[in-house]
């Protein structure tokens, strides 16, 4: 089933520190639901973020699962946060690894790198609720070359804040003065909050671009409100406060500005002739193959996408 635009438009908002608002297209997959926020129609980025997916929750049965056969990646890096539930990601480096909830796992992947992403059979056996964020980051110029990599931090490593009645976790970057431990290319702002009734948390004000995405509940930016699966895109520094009167969920992305980029399929480039060269490796099995994983894989799609 192709992608549909949600019922309401990308927006813009005139309240508080809120620039644009974007309604995510959605894609029924069956038992999976996926929210395409980024790119938008009238913003591909925000940060390096160009690529912002909200997928579930969804309940998975005995002998149902998520099947994502091997493919490819350049000039991008990838981060798959999970709210509940268990993927496991193979790839090209050798790297196997299941991604749990409130963990991070950056894959890196510069020049070129394959990966997938399936059900564990513990996971196949039992059935499972799945729900999180997929997002990728572009690397910066000078940077879309590097090495592939993959770095996995327990949730619990993971620095935690408190802030009036919200509580939050930095996955990339720093806020509330406390970093991340995981490195990235590119100056990278990536939280996760929680926010009780009545809960409020201020947001940086020395980033470039920022944007809150609500997963759960309702909450304002300053006088702006959201609902659930809305990404608000503030005005480049402003900072500001998100608060909420139920209990929220949200999202906050952004760092440094980059770009220009071309996006397809699954390549992220400066030029459109390195996307060109990649589709062509692709397609003739240039790619490094994942070991113990290597007898599938998606074909490269006719024609440009996203």
């Amino acid at each position: 089933m192709s992608w549909r635009q949600a019922e309401r438009p990308v927006c813009r908002a005139r309240e508080g520190s809120v620039e644009l608002v974007i309604e995510p297209r959605e894609k029924d997959l069956g038992e999976l639901i996926v929210r395409r926020v980024l790119p938008a129609p009238d913003r591909q980025m925000v940060g390096p973020f160009i690529f912002f997916d909200h997928m579930g929750p969804a309940e998975f049965g005995p002998g149902q699962g998520i099947d994502v056969r091997p493919h490819p990646h350049i000039g991008l890096a990838t981060v798959t946060f999970l709210f509940e539930g268990e993927i496991l990601h193979r790839d090209s480096l050798g790297c196997v690894q299941p991604i749990e909830p409130g963990a991070i796992n950056l894959m890196t992947a510069g020049r070129g790198i394959v990966h997938s992403e399936r059900t564990s059979e513990a996971r196949l056996a039992t059935g499972q609720r799945l729900h999180g964020i997929q997002t990728w980051m572009a690397l910066p110029d000078g940077r879309e070359e590097i090495d592939p990599g993959f770095v996995h931090v327990p949730a619990q490593e993971l620095p935690a804040f408190e802030d009036r009645g919200a509580r939050g976790r930095v996955i990339l970057g720093e806020s509330h003065g406390v970093r991340s431990p995981v490195a990235t290319e590119a100056d990278t702002l990536y939280l996760h909050v929680e926010l009780a009734p009545g809960g409020r948390v201020e947001l940086p004000a020395d980033v470039p671009e920022m944007a809150v995405y609500v997963v759960e509940g309702d909450v304002k930016i300053g006088d702006c409100p959201l609902g659930p699966a809305t990404m608000g895109v503030l005005a480049g520094g402003s900072g500001g406060s998100v608060s909420a009167e139920v209990p929220a969920r949200i999202m906050v992305c952004g760092g440094e500005t980059i770009g220009p980029r071309h996006i397809d399929w699954n390549f992220v480039s400066s030029t459109r002739e390195r996307i060109e060269r990649a589709r062509r490796d692709w397609a003739e099995r240039r790619f490094a193959s994942i070991p113990d994983d290597d007898e599938e894989f998606i074909p490269l799609p006719e024609g440009p996408r996203r």
